[in-house]
């Protein structure tokens, strides 16, 4: 990816995109817990339940995954005429202020994936839903809803997860609808019948539905080839994609182009499949081609991919991602005081818990390396504040540093655990630990029964002991 589509992602910032979005949509309802015991009544697992919680999932999480890029949603869905279809309305309405049009159907149940875990390993899963057909009267409230809010979208998205809405009937006149008013529609497909999505501008089959809907066992990039284009041809596309999970994406317009993922570990990917369509929509309705829209769902899917359960990407997240991508060496990590006050207020809107230490880290030694270890354990970003050469000569006299304070940064910005490092002149951290308002502060093992400045300011306080007889003082003693 060259400077110019770098920078031509930059300004979605600057966008704010309307985006249709239409399927099923449901509850995912978590009982966390632990087990201490089995029960006398069956040889089962009994778990006592400390935590509870229910988030939007199917349909919701591509909306889910829409706002947390800043685009504006409108929803159109059915739910039963029950409570889950209530709690499922109270949820949406919290996270969308837009417009949500559910409509609902009497003898239909709301469909509700209750997920027991113990310890963080989930037991069973049980499910209550109806995945009928939507009734005749749902289906004309659902085409005149579409017809009334099409105009005022740029782009529509079909999420399909088999409940019964997208029956073929009503996915055949809603694409119609939508190509009569020049809108790009984008399903995330279900089942095998993907003739009902004949006209839409691209589907998002993973490499496993690609293979059964085409009966082609893809197995290496010729088959892929063959079975991309199959699926173009079959279900008359504008543009052709198959997602391949953590290897990335596959594309056809004229040629086969995959665009591989960036990411270093893979512990989930569960809602891989909604970040994927969520991001082409929004970039695609942010007026980006659809190369660059793949490259930044690639990139978002990257991100996903690396988090545990069905997860979203921030804007930030996705575009911070790319700048470490397109950067060589580690000055990317090396930021100044102009820099932090924006990256940690963008941090703490991700939600990252932010950790913080110091040091002079004059001569680096496996002492540092495990205490910097044992500093990123404690959240997800290391910010480390390095003393300047004057600090460290006011600090530790003029003998030293050793080493000058760029080589320093460099040296620390090298380390796979610390996230961005910065330069101060102070003695004292203390106006840069009143910047970044850090959720944990880590010092050493020297500090025990000390007061350590910043505590005040950070939310806990961590000590982390020593390696005994690793410091830059023993070695500068041994080199004399």
């Amino acid at each position: 990816m060259n400077n110019q589509q770098t920078m031509n992602l930059e300004d979605l910032y600057l966008k704010n995109p309307k985006i249709l979005v239409l399927g099923d949509l449901m509850i995912d309802h978590y009982l966390m817990g632990r087990c201490d015991r089995i029960s006398p009544e069956a040889p089962v697992q009994v778990v006592c339940v400390e935590n509870e919680k229910s988030v939007l999932g199917g349909a919701g999480n591509v909306v889910n995954n829409l706002i947390s890029f800043g685009a504006q949603v409108d929803v159109i869905s059915v739910v039963g005429d029950d409570i889950v279809g209530e709690e499922l309305l109270d949820i949406l309405q919290s996270l969308n202020k837009n417009s949500n049009i559910l409509i609902k159907e009497k003898d239909r149940t709301t469909t509700k994936k209750t997920r027991i875990l113990s310890s963080g390993q989930q037991i069973i899963r049980f499910d209550k839903e109806t995945v009928k057909e939507i009734s005749n009267e749902s289906h004309n409230k659902v085409i005149q809803s579409f017809e009334q809010k099409i105009n005022f979208c740029d782009v529509v998205v079909f999420s399909d997860y088999g409940k019964g809405f997208f029956t073929k009937k009503i996915t055949i006149e809603l694409i119609k609808i939508a190509k009569k008013n020049n809108k790009k529609v984008l399903v995330d497909p279900k089942g095998l019948d993907y003739s009902k999505y004949s006209g839409a501008y691209l589907l998002t089959p993973n490499l496993k539905e690609a293979s059964d809907f085409l009966n082609i066992k893809i197995n290496d990039d010729n088959l892929l080839e063959k079975a991309i284009i199959e699926l173009k041809k079959q279900c008359n596309l504008q543009v052709s994609i198959i997602t391949l999970s953590e290897r990335g994406i596959a594309v056809y317009t004229n040629k086969l182009k995959v665009f591989t993922t960036k990411v270093k570990d893979v512990f989930d990917v569960t809602g891989a499949g909604d970040t994927v369509i969520a991001s082409l929509a929004f970039c695609l309705a942010s007026g980006k081609d659809i190369y660059t829209s793949l490259h930044f769902s690639n990139l978002a899917a990257g991100i996903v991919v690396g988090k545990i359960g069905s997860s979203t990407a921030s804007l930030k997240e996705v575009l911070r991602h790319e700048t470490k991508l397109n950067k060589i060496g580690s000055t990317p990590k090396i930021i100044t005081s102009n820099d932090i006050l924006n990256i940690s207020n963008g941090l703490k809107e991700e939600k990252k818990k932010i950790v913080f230490t110091n040091g002079c880290f004059d001569i680096l030694h496996v002492g540092h390396i495990k205490y910097l270890e044992q500093a990123k354990k404690h959240g997800d970003i290391l910010i480390v504040g390095l003393n300047s050469d004057y600090s460290v000569r006011k600090l530790k006299g003029n003998s030293r540093p050793i080493n000058n304070e760029d080589d320093r940064a460099y040296t620390l910005a090298a380390l796979e655990q610390v996230d961005f490092v910065i330069i101060f002149e102070e003695e004292t951290p203390f106006n840069l630990i009143k910047q970044i308002l850090p959720d944990v502060l880590v010092k050493g093992g020297d500090y025990k029964g000390k007061t350590v400045i910043g505590q005040d300011i950070a939310n806990e306080l961590v000590i982390v002991d020593f390696i005994e007889g690793k410091s830059t003082s023993n070695i500068i003693e041994m080199l004399k």
